[in-house]
C-alpha cells in the first residue's frame, strides 16, 4: 500500500506558507511567464515541419492541439488555485493518486521542461546562425549542430545551443524575480515579431497555395497535431511558480488560460499567413521557416526581425522551461523522493542553486549533442501522459475533498476531464513506435530508481518522529540560508 501513499492536502498548504522561496510574482508576470514558455521553437521552427505533414491544414493542426491543452489548462487552474504549492502536476498527484502516480509524473516532467529548453537551445542555434550570416559571420561547420544533424556534413557539437544553457542557467541561479524582469522584456519583443509577421505578412497570401487545403488527409493533420503539441507545451510550467506568486489563487488561473489563448490565436494566424505565402512543400528540412517565408515575399526588412526576434525569445522559452524543471526536483528533494541536496537553497540568492546548475549542464549538453527532430516528440509523449494523469486528479480530488476551498472550479466536470484525457491519448496514438519505445525505456529507468531509492526515502514512508525531524532539519537548513 505504501505505493498509493498520499500526502495531506492540509499540510501541503501549511508546507508552502512557510516556504523560504519569495513571493514576488502576480497575474501579469505568470501571464508573460506562460506566453514567455509557449512561443519559441513551436511557431519559429516546427512550423515547417508541420506545414510539409499537414499542408495549409496546419491551421486545422493548431487548433486540435490547442484544444487538447485548453482541456488541460482547466484541470491545471484548478489545481494551482487550490493547492498553490511548488512542483506542479507532481505535487497534486502527490495528495490524489499516490506515490508511486507521483514519482512517474515527477519523472515524466523532468523528460518534459529538460528536454524542452534542450530543443529550444536547438532551435535557438539555428536562428542565431541565421542572423549572423546576414553580417556574413560563420561558425565552423564541426561546431554547428549534434552529430548526424546535418545530412552529408560532419558535426561534432552545438556550441551556441550550449552557450545559451550555460547563460539561462546564470541568470536562474541569480533569482526569479531578475529572471522575470528580463523574461518581460523578452515577451514583449517576441509578440511584437509575431504581430509584425501577421502584419506585413497578410498582404503577401495567395490563396491558391492553400489548395490542396489537406493534402495528406486527416492522417496528416492529426499527426501534424500531435508534433505541434509541442508548441503549446509551457503553460503548464506557470503551475510551478505556485509558492512565488502573491496571490496564487486569483493569479494563477488567470496566468495559464490567458497565456493559452493568446498563443492559440497568434499560432493559427502565422499558420495561415505562411502556408499561403510559401507552398507547403518548401518548407522541408527548413530550419527558419517563418523567417524563410517572408524572403520569399521580398520583405528581407521582416524577415531580419524575425530572426532577431527569435534569437530573444526563445531565451524566455528556455528561462521558464529550466525554471519549471529545478521546481519540479525542488519539490521531488523536499518529499525525500531525490536527494536532499537538490532542495538547497542559496543564502544570497533565495535559489535551489546546485540544482540550476545541475540541470542546466546537462540538457545543455543533450541540447549540443541531440537533434532536434528526436527531442520533439520524446517531450510530447512525457507531456500527454502527465496531462493525462492530471485530468484524472481532478476528478479524484473533487470526490476526496469535496468541500476544500477552491478560488477556480473546472467547468463541466467531469466531461471536461474525460476529454483532456481521451484528447491526449489520441495524440499519443499519432507518434511513431520509436518515440514511445523511448519513452518506455525512460519509464522503466524512473521505476527503478525509486524502487532503489525514492521509495526507501520518503518522508511519508518513515515513523512520524524520523519524519518530522527531517522536516525540522530541512527547515534549519532553509533559516540559516537567511
Amino acid at each position: 500500500m505504501s505505493l498509493f501513499r498520499r500526502k495531506n492536502v492540509e499540510h501541503m498548504l501549511a508546507s508552502a506558507s512557510g516556504t523560504s522561496l519569495k513571493k514576488t510574482l502576480g497575474a501579469l508576470d505568470l501571464t508573460f511567464l506562460g506566453i514567455g514558455a509557449i512561443i519559441g521553437t513551436g511557431i519559429f521552427v516546427l512550423t515547417g515541419t508541420g506545414a510539409v505533414q499537414a499542408g495549409p491544414a496546419l491551421m486545422i493542426s493548431f487548433i486540435v492541439a490547442a484544444v487538447a491543452c485548453g482541456f488541460a489548462a482547466l484541470a491545471y487552474a484548478e489545481f494551482s488555485s487550490t493547492i498553490p504549492v511548488a512542483g506542479s502536476i507532481y505535487t497534486y498527484s502527490y495528495a490524489t493518486l499516490g506515490e508511486l502516480a507521483a514519482w512517474i509524473i515527477g519523472w515524466d516532467l523532468m523528460l518534459e521542461y529538460g528536454l524542452a529548453s534542450s530543443a529550444v537551445s536547438v532551435g535557438w542555434s539555428g536562428y542565431l546562425q541565421s542572423l549572423l550570416s546576414g553580417f556574413g559571420v560563420a561558425l565552423p561547420t564541426v561546431l554547428t549542430a549534434a552529430p548526424g544533424a546535418l545530412p552529408g556534413q560532419v558535426t561534432w557539437f552545438n556550441l551556441p545551443a550550449f552557450l545559451v544553457m550555460m547563460a539561462i542557467t546564470t541568470l536562474l541561479s541569480v533569482g526569479i524575480k531578475e529572471s522575470t524582469r528580463v523574461n518581460n522584456l523578452m515577451v514583449a519583443i517576441k509578440v511584437t515579431v509575431v504581430l509584425l509577421v501577421i502584419a506585413v505578412g497578410v498582404f503577401h497570401v495567395k490563396p491558391a497555395n492553400w489548395h490542396p487545403f489537406m493534402p495528406h488527409g486527416w492522417s496528416g493533420v492529426f499527426g501534424a497535431a500531435a508534433v505541434m503539441f509541442f508548441a503549446f507545451i509551457g503553460f503548464d510550467a506557470v503551475s510551478s511558480a505556485a509558492e512565488e506568486v502573491k496571490n496564487p489563487k486569483r493569479d494563477l488561473p488567470i496566468g495559464i488560460i490567458s497565456s493559452l489563448v493568446v498563443c492559440a490565436v497568434l499560432y493559427v494566424a502565422v499558420a495561415g499567413v505562411v502556408t499561403g505565402i510559401v507552398p507547403s512543400a518548401q518548407f522541408a528540412n527548413n530550419p527558419h521557416p517563418v523567417s524563410f517565408a517572408l524572403q520569399l515575399a521580398g520583405q528581407n526588412w521582416v524577415a531580419g526581425f524575425i530572426d532577431l526576434g527569435a534569437v530573444l525569445g526563445m531565451l524566455t522559452v528556455i528561462l521558464v522551461m529550466n525554471y519549471g524543471q529545478t521546481r519540479i526536483i525542488y519539490a521531488m528533494s523536499r518529499d525525500g523522493l531525490l536527494p536532499a541536496r537538490l532542495s538547497k537553497v542559496h543564502p544570497r540568492f533565495s535559489t535551489p542553486f546546485f540544482t540550476s546548475w545541475l540541470v542546466g549542464i546537462v540538457f545543455g549538453l543533450i541540447g549540443a549533442l541531440v537533434p532536434l527532430n528526436v527531442l520533439a516528440e520524446l517531450i510530447n509523449i512525457g507531456t500527454l501522459a502527465a496531462f493525462s494523469l492530471m485530468s484524472v486528479a481532478v476528478l479524484i480530488l473533487r470526490r476526496t475533498h469535496p468541500d476544500l476551498p477552491r478560488a477556480f472550479r473546472c467547468p463541466g466536470v467531469p466531461v471536461v476531464p474525460v476529454l483532456a484525457v481521451a484528447s491526449c491519448l489520441f495524440l499519443m496514438a499519432n507518434l511513431q513506435a520509436t518515440t514511445w519505445i523511448a519513452f518506455l525505456v525512460w519509464l522503466v529507468a524512473g521505476l527503478a530508481i525509486y524502487f532503489a531509492y525514492s521509495r526507501r526515502h520518503a518522508l511519508l514512508g518513515r515513523a512520524p518522529s524520523e519524519a518530522s525531524g527531517a522536516s525540522a532539519r530541512l527547515n534549519e537548513r532553509e533559516t540559516a540560508t537567511h
